[in-house]
């Protein structure tokens, strides 16, 4: 029986089933959200998990007919392991792949985003066309040349098409986040836990020759030796080491790696200014709330937060999270440069940050409302990425829309074309930098992005609809990577200012109680009939989905349902 809840966070909150509650958990400002529309306009949240499926079955399709189609093609180089692999082209028309070049040049961003995308939304990746997609990440895994690490392409040769190979910090750690991620869906892929193990040893290791000191350009994990070049330091990625040893600790159980994370979270909190680069900050911010909830550490939280989303930093300047209304149209929550050409958003970037911020609130419920409010913000604006829901008055290839078979974005929003010939267009402008990566050879179909659009299944496992537009159920364990047991878990958040009461429909089978985080108080028991959740104005809910008939028992601030902990946060007995 479909079961549907009713939740009040005012009067009804002490009246349901007769249960004791505590005060709410006050919730933490964001000053960049606080900045965000509480409901963007024009409003339209579209089904991301379906854009996934779509993206998956089109762009796999080796059969796809069409000017630049198919999407992929094979790779039989056999760098670093002896397997053909699949490459797929970062832009469309992108004259650097393909059968161009040995077919060697094919970016991990692209290739292991769009796995893990399609895996977050169901599907398997190891059983499809008769080829096993997961294997084939292996080849990233640089052990050639003896970097022993994950990174964004396959050799080193690469840089001479521009790829590019040790020179730029985040290309080589994140790639790595995304294996490991990967690797949680495929433990038993062969192979992976050694590479999990030898890339987590790499950066154990790293952290202790940099020694707290994360201020250059990138580290060749080969000398293990930390390089300047021309490009700016990069000490953010700290955040990225300390989000993969954490991610090592909790699958190995070693605690040198524990012991890494910490070393590499004091190196990025010892920050005296905003050390944003591109894309590793956040993932500092989600692993110092986890680590504040499970080690009973006390990272500051509400610095990193800050530094993902204000916009300034040292090296990029405005790098965070975009706000602002152009010309009548919200693009609010978008990830990207707050200051290029008015302000520059990418789709890469913006699906990627659900990916650590969503599940962060399981573990600080105190940022509920926050993150609520910016998922809806970040999920109303990126449907403007794609050329089927920006007016073609706001793109600068509309005439070629149908290349993108209605599953590939552009790759960035801009305020202000940065091309000449489209100054006139007003924005947001939805574009991409492809052309200027081969100037005068890579065509104007180049700015849709496949590398950013295959990372849609991030949004596509996290977000889902309600009876209600503009409130959103949020799965805040579908990117929640290695975690320990866990109940289901949901985020709402109610942007308007008047209640408003939502449908949330259940499994069938045993009776459940409903546990609010941000309430500390179970709000409806041995559930078995339809209900309702009322939810009050700008105000956030955490439901945790508990058996009706658990032990509730505590440890320190945590509060536990048959052992299992539903509360890190929880400061006083149920009665």
């Amino acid at each position: 029986m479909n079961t549907i809840l009713k939740i009040s966070f005012a009067s009804l909150l002490f009246t349901l089933c007769g249960i004791n509650g505590t005060a709410q958990v006050k919730q933490q400002k964001i000053a960049r959200v606080d900045q965000m529309p509480n409901l963007p306009s024009p409003l339209q949240i579209i089904d991301y998990r379906k854009m996934a499926v779509q993206f998956d079955s089109t762009v796999y399709d080796f059969n796809a007919k069409g000017k630049f189609w198919p999407m992929v093609w094979k790779d039989s180089t056999k760098k670093n392991f002896p397997q053909t692999v699949v490459g797929l082209f970062t832009a469309v028309g992108d004259v650097r792949q393909g059968t161009n070049n040995k077919g060697m040049f094919h970016e991990a961003l692209a290739t292991m985003g769009a796995t893990l995308g399609a895996t977050l939304v169901g599907i398997d990746k190891t059983k499809q066309q008769n080829l096993d997609y997961v294997a084939m990440l292996k080849n990233y895994f640089n052990k050639d040349t003896g970097w022993n690490i994950m990174m964004n392409n396959t050799c080193p040769e690469v840089a001479l098409l521009g790829g590019g190979y040790g020179r730029d910090w985040w290309y080589d750690v994140y790639p790595n986040l995304l294996f490991y991620a990967i690797y949680d869906k495929y433990p038993s892929e062969p192979g992976f836990e050694e590479i999990a193990r030898t890339i987590a040893d790499k950066f154990y290791n790293a952290d202790l020759i940099l020694n707290g000191n994360y201020d250059y350009s990138y580290f060749d994990y080969g000398k293990m030796k930390p390089m300047k070049n021309n490009i700016c330091a990069q000490p953010d990625a700290a955040a990225g080491h300390a989000w993969v040893l954490y991610s090592a600790y909790k699958k190995f159980g070693d605690k040198k790696y524990l012991k890494g994370t910490i070393s590499a979270l004091n190196a990025l909190q010892s920050q005296k200014v905003n050390p944003t680069y591109e894309i590793l900050i956040p993932f500092g911010a989600s692993v110092a709330a986890r680590m504040n909830a499970e080690e009973g550490t006390h990272f500051d939280v509400n610095k990193l937060l800050g530094w993902t989303f204000d916009g300034t930093a040292i090296c990029r300047d405005g790098w965070g999270i975009l706000v602002g209304n152009w010309n009548g149209i919200d693009i609010s929550g978008i990830s990207g440069s707050t200051v290029d050409h008015g302000g520059y958003g990418f789709l890469m970037n913006t699906y990627d940050h659900a990916l650590p911020l969503v599940p962060m609130v399981r573990y600080d419920q105190s940022y509920a409302a926050a993150i609520g409010k910016w998922m809806l913000n970040a999920a109303n604006a990126s449907r403007f990425f794609y050329p089927q829901y920006m007016p073609d008055d706001h793109e600068t290839n509309p005439e070629l829309a149908e290349v993108t078979k209605g599953v590939i974005g552009y790759e960035g929003m801009i305020r202000q074309s940065s091309y000449k010939e489209h100054e006139g267009l007003k924005g947001p402008v939805a574009q991409g930098d492809g052309p200027l990566w081969v100037p005068g050879k890579n065509p104007k179909e180049s700015q849709f992005s496949v590398y950013g659009s295959g990372h849609v299944g991030i949004f596509g496992s996290i977000i889902r609809a309600t009876n209600v537009v503009g409130i959103l159920q949020l799965n805040l364990l579908a990117t929640d990577f290695f975690h320990d047991k866990a109940y289901p878990s949901f985020l709402y958040y109610n942007p308007y200012t008047s209640n408003k009461t939502v449908s949330m429909k259940m499994k069938k089978g045993k009776k459940v109680n409903l546990y609010n985080t941000v309430s500390g108080s179970f709000v409806a028991k041995n559930v078995s009939s339809t209900s309702q959740i009322t939810i009050s104005p700008l105000n956030a809910a955490v439901i945790v989905v508990v058996p009706a008939n658990g032990k509730i028992t505590y440890s320190g601030n945590k509060m536990l349902v048959d052992g299992i902990v539903v509360d890190y946060k929880f400061t006083k007995k149920i009665k």
